[in-house]
């Protein structure tokens, strides 16, 4: 074994990972990356069809954000921002209001996608209270959601195999059945319903609107959750309650947001404007961390307040808003306009949606889901009856071996086979990258 991976298995614990599991298949050293490829010590390379974690945009270790990096690191590495702020903050804070939708007028630094779930889910409830609602105290979500993995984003997320053992520590909260098209939770089909898998999370708010702060929903796409991609209608509608009955519409695009969905925003599909919306990951092209949480005026003039303690919002980061991370994010969001990307996703995306729909002969491919750049393959046993793999049966983790083989990393969800891809992807590379794909799948028995 390699002396590096040899101190790595020594030293390290490695995120969702069965530790004696590394023994069997140890890690992969990567020195470099440049695009779509990662390159390993013995210099093979791999198609990051993940984003690596859902994170790179623009492909890795693009000029402009490597220049953008150099240059701030130079000038000012880091300063808190409690009494001080900078340059790069405030014109972070202004190209993302000018970008998100119109009524979000204000900017929260932190570090993460859970740290900007957080923030809101803080400042939703302290909002109510500011606002002499003190019983508004509860959240709503969907049963198949994820937003984290701190413990307030773990309770307004669904309980499964990653969480199910913090459960005592969760917060309760309300859960609606997911807009799930494939397994619908009211057994509709997707060419005839109206919807119907909309009516028990009104059901929830009927009756408990009175003690619901918000309501948190991964727009158009369920990541972690299995790569759900549900209809802009249901979304919309989504948000029509939550206005309705006088709750806060806190939108996660911690996975979606810029250019993953082929808007830059995937609210933007259903011409939704949420009271808050939870950015990470692609804003700074997953260069280094960053949270945004955003949110309205009339949010935040209820915290502010002449000399009263119980209103000031008591919530921070050490990182908050640093100076070489918002200078990535300001060169990523510059690359957007430069190379126009969200205009050549649109015809990628297009390439790519052709490219997955012949996957759906496969015997072993159950349903194609798509969106942007966003593809998504569940395996199932029996077609016919949607019959699911055993988790003993690991067919996912048998895929992305092979897919290793072939230079791709393939890395699933269960039985979710997926493409996260970054944005930068040619027609060449995607064309490799569909054709193995396939071909590991069609001869998987």
């Amino acid at each position: 074994m390699d002396k590096w991976i040899s101190k790595d298995l020594k030293y390290n614990w490695h995120p969702y990972t069965q530790m004696k599991d590394c023994c069997k298949f140890p890690p992969i050293m990567i020195k470099r990356a440049k695009g779509l490829k990662l390159y390993d010590t013995q210099d093979n390379f791999y198609y990051d069809t993940i984003s690596s974690w859902w994170c790179n945009v623009h492909g890795h270790s693009h000029p402009r954000i490597v220049e953008a990096v150099t240059k701030q690191l130079k000038a000012l590495d880091h300063v808190l921002f409690a009494g001080f702020t900078h340059k790069n903050a405030i014109l972070l804070a202004e190209r993302l209001l000018s970008i998100v939708p119109k009524n979000l007028e204000r900017v929260f630094f932190s570090d993460n996608g859970s740290t900007a779930v957080e923030t809101a889910l803080k400042m939703s409830f302290q909002y109510w209270r500011n606002a002499g609602k003190r019983g508004k105290t509860r959240f709503l979500s969907l049963d198949l959601g994820y937003h984290g993995d701190t413990i307030g984003a773990m309770s307004v997320g669904g309980v499964g195999l990653f969480n199910g053992i913090f459960s005592p520590l969760f917060f309760k909260s309300f859960k609606a059945p997911s807009p799930y098209c494939y397994r619908c939770p009211v057994g509709k089909e997707r060419k005839t319903c109206a919807f119907n898998c909309i009516k028990p999370l009104e059901a929830i708010l009927k009756k408990h609107s009175h003690e619901i702060a918000g309501l948190i929903l991964e727009p158009l796409v369920m990541a972690a959750g299995g790569m759900i991609i549900y209809p802009k209608e249901y979304l919309a509608k989504a948000a029509n309650l939550a206005k309705k009955y006088n709750i806060h519409l806190i939108l996660d695009e911690v996975a979606t947001g810029f250019g993953r969905t082929g808007r830059m925003f995937a609210c933007e599909h259903a011409g939704v404007g949420p009271d808050f919306m939870c950015l990470s990951k692609g804003i700074t092209s997953g260069t280094l961390p960053l949270g945004v949480t955003l949110t309205t005026e009339k949010i935040y003039k209820a915290f502010y307040a002449d000399h009263d303690k119980k209103k000031t919002f008591y919530h921070g980061h050490t990182y908050t808003a640093n100076p070489i991370a918002c200078a990535a994010a300001l060169a990523s969001l510059n690359i957007f306009k430069e190379e126009d990307t969200l205009a050549r996703v649109k015809e990628t995306a297009k390439y790519l949606s052709s490219g997955l729909g012949r996957f759906r002969e496969l015997p072993l491919v159950g349903d194609v889901r798509q969106i942007g750049m966003i593809g998504a393959l569940e395996l199932v046993k029996d077609k016919r009856k949607k019959t699911p793999f055993g988790f003993e049966e690991r067919i996912g983790l048998a895929i992305y071996k092979e897919g290793l083989k072939r230079n791709l990393i393939l890395r699933p969800l269960g039985d979710i086979v997926y493409l996260f891809l970054p944005l930068c992807v040619k027609r060449e590379e995607l064309d490799y990258i569909l054709s193995n794909t396939r071909d590991i799948i069609a001869n998987k028995k």
